[in-house]
């Protein structure tokens, strides 16, 4: 880009943001326009005399609002942090600013990133663009706000985070490209917790001291990922696991998969069957230990130490209410949760404390870590490459690479490749009606993208032709093994290519 393209580019952006104001995309825009532009101009000036921070010099970015940064408040779009303002920004924010980025305000996304159509929000649900009032459809979510920030050119780039599949739906859904590393790549330093263990950031990588699940440079894993393969990525050999073809596929969703396939194939690629047999219990297993992890972390928002406090009509009710008997020993504790945390935030605390309950512990949270090794070791066990935590034959230090996975170097793959989701974006009334009506039915949106998450794997989803509606993407994704990062993103961009011929 020209170094005036720059100053251009973000023009066009804040005037986009004007013009689609009414979408719900952004929950705290940057005010002072004045000073974007002069970031742009001062990186334009850098880009002119060759010097550039880097490829995103000038570039405008939005963060998700569970991202702390210390311009905009941080509120995860929960009335238990109405108005926070983070005393520091979290690591991918330092480094954003670092390489030269403008950041361009926060986005709106579901209440502590739980929900997966970004409607549980104190600021509304996010609404898509180009439908007619009341036909809106759902942008995904719970990074439902970057993506449609993206996909409307109110940014270059977006940051989310992706817990169980909460940056690549709202991709498959908006016809933008959503990228979940590898887990313990990138730093999570300064990213509010959902479910520690499955928490991702999708950014610069880098380890962080600050972060221990952090992934340290000595590691045989950054070595491995830093080593050229054993054998040539090209041609590619690419799975299609069985148990994905699902009678609730949509059948559009089915034809992209199938067109994606044969493009491959023509290219010279090898399409290989698989199974991954327990890909039939990561959901149930994910939807144990995400809110287990999740009522651990939030436990924390009690008015006290951390959130906003409840009103005194909240924490002394009248002496014939049956709140009083009910808070009686806790006369703020209960109150502040139940009037600044909304009803998904609440379900899933109340579920993950049962699961963790100690009658309940060995039934469900033991057996859903079970579960989690097992959608691992299937993973691996497909997978031609071998996962770089796990001890090989012939490794004698942790500085040696990943030896091939002896067992499935010649029969194994390289990626594999579905759906990112199960249908094409549903509508946003049907949606809003049905979580009153039953509200674990949106759980089953996250069937295709939960397993990579349960194994740590890096995943990308990239928008192809073959949707039912005019010029309808459908999003695809490409699974690696885990540090293979680079990979995926390589195979990503060529079958986005492949389906633009």
């Amino acid at each position: 880009m020209s170094a005036g393209g720059l100053t251009r580019q973000a023009k066009r952006s804040l005037q986009q943001q004007a013009k689609y104001a009414g979408l719900n995309v952004f929950v705290a825009p940057t005010a002072n326009h004045d000073n974007i532009l002069r970031s742009c101009q001062e990186a334009s000036l850098r880009l002119t005399n060759g010097n550039p921070l880097s490829q995103i010099d000038g570039k405008l970015i939005a963060i998700k609002d569970n991202i702390c940064t210390l311009d905009e408040p941080t509120t995860c779009a929960s009335a238990m942090l109405q108005g926070y303002q983070s005393p520091f920004a979290a690591t991918v924010v330092e480094k954003l600013k670092a390489a030269g980025a403008v950041i361009t305000g926060k986005t709106n996304l579901d209440e502590f990133g739980m929900g997966s159509y970004s409607i549980n929000s104190i600021h509304g649900p996010v609404k898509s663009a180009g439908f007619e009032p009341g036909k809106e459809r759902t942008v995904g979510g719970s990074s439902g706000g970057s993506a449609l920030a993206v996909q409307t050119g109110q940014c270059f780039a977006a940051l989310g985070t992706d817990t169980g599949g909460s940056i690549r739906l709202p991709a498959a859904w908006t016809g933008t490209v959503g990228f979940k590393p590898s887990y313990g790549i990138v730093s999570r330093w300064g990213v509010v917790a959902y479910a520690n263990s499955l928490d991702t950031v999708d950014q610069i990588r880098g380890y962080d001291a600050r972060d221990p699940t952090s992934v340290a440079y000595r590691s045989r894993i950054r070595f491995h990922i830093k080593q050229s393969r054993v054998r040539p990525s090209y041609p590619l050999r690419v799975g299609v696991p069985l148990e994905y073809l699902v009678s609730e596929l949509h059948p559009s969703v089915c034809n992209a998969w199938s067109l994606t396939l044969a493009r491959l194939e023509k290219q010279g690629h090898t399409i290989r069957h698989i199974s991954l047999p327990s890909t039939k219990s990561a959901l149930s297993a994910y939807y144990v230990i995400a809110p287990a992890e999740a009522s651990s972390n939030l436990a924390k928002y009690d008015g006290v130490r951390y959130g906003n406090k409840a009103s005194p009509s909240h924490s002394a009710p009248s002496s014939s209410s049956p709140d009083e008997r009910r808070n009686k020993g806790n006369p703020l504790f209960s109150p502040t949760r139940g009037a600044h945390l909304g009803p998904e935030v609440r379900r899933r605390i109340l579920l993950g404390s049962y699961t963790l309950s100690s009658t309940a512990i060995d039934n469900y949270f033991i057996r859903a870590q079970k579960v989690r090794r097992l959608v691992q070791d299937d993973f691996n066990r497909v997978f031609a490459l071998s996962h770089p935590l796990l001890p090989h034959p012939n490794l004698q230090s942790p500085s040696m690479s990943a030896e091939p996975n002896s067992s499935t170097a010649d029969e194994g793959v390289d990626v594999i490749i579905t759906p990112t989701s199960l249908r094409p974006a549903p509508l946003l009334a049907e949606l809003i009606a049905e979580r009153e009506g039953d509200p674990a039915k949106q759980f089953y949106e996250d069937l295709y993208t939960v397993p990579a998450s349960l194994a740590g794997l890096p995943a990308v989803s990239v928008p192809v032709e073959g949707g039912e509606r005019s010029h309808e993407k459908v999003g695809m994704q490409i699974t690696g093994q885990f540090g293979d990062d680079d990979l995926v993103l390589r195979v990503g961009r060529d079958v986005e290519k492949l389906s633009e011929k």
